[in-house]
């Protein structure tokens, strides 16, 4: 998916410039601008940022509408949906199941290779989230807590409460999770 154009079409529809959608989410005009030119990818909480001032979901921002089409209730590994936004760092990857915003519920395919993470920014979005780390180890901070998460063990939390993930360990973690309502 091209991000930059997708992000300015949706700020093109919603009557927005960038100055103001800048200043919405507490960036630059120039990110903003870089964005739209691909000329730098936004780091997930920065994208989330750009989204809440719009507002949207990640989760409709990715949407892959199939309107007109059968229900689909099976999904090959290789029909999940990208929903992460390439960084300059190690890449975290959040592969989600179907289309999220035709249902009341978000599974997510999540893996961070060493050291990558969801952003310096704290995420905060309505819902809640849970998950079980299938493979390696997560640091998870949510509000004032922090916890290495490791294979087998899991988590659960209101996502209004700030949350950021960090893989600080030499191997990659997968972590399979959920959020409802389906707002990140």
């Amino acid at each position: 998916m091209n991000i930059g154009k997708r992000l300015q079409d949706i700020r093109k529809a919603h009557g927005l410039s960038q100055r103001e959608l800048a200043s919405r989410a507490g960036l630059t005009n120039g990110t903003v601008s870089l964005i739209e030119q691909n000329k730098t990818s936004p780091s997930i909480a920065s994208l989330k940022s750009l989204l809440d001032a719009i507002p949207m979901s990640i989760a409709e921002f990715f949407a892959n509408i199939e309107q007109g089409q059968q229900d689909k209730y099976f999904y090959g590994s290789d029909e999940f949906i990208e929903i992460a936004p390439q960084s300059d760092g190690p890449a975290v990857s959040l592969r989600q199941l179907g289309n999220a915003i035709s249902h009341s519920l978000q599974i997510l395919d999540e893996i961070y290779p060493p050291g990558a993470d969801t952003g310096p920014e704290l995420l905060t979005h309505t819902g809640e989230e849970a998950g079980i780390v299938t493979e390696g180890e997560i640091e998870i901070t949510v509000a004032d807590q922090i916890k290495v998460v490791r294979v087998g063990e899991g988590y659960i939390f209101d996502s209004r409460l700030p949350h950021r993930f960090r893989n600080v360990s030499g191997a990659t973690c997968r972590v399979i999770s959920a959020c409802t309502p389906p707002t990140f």
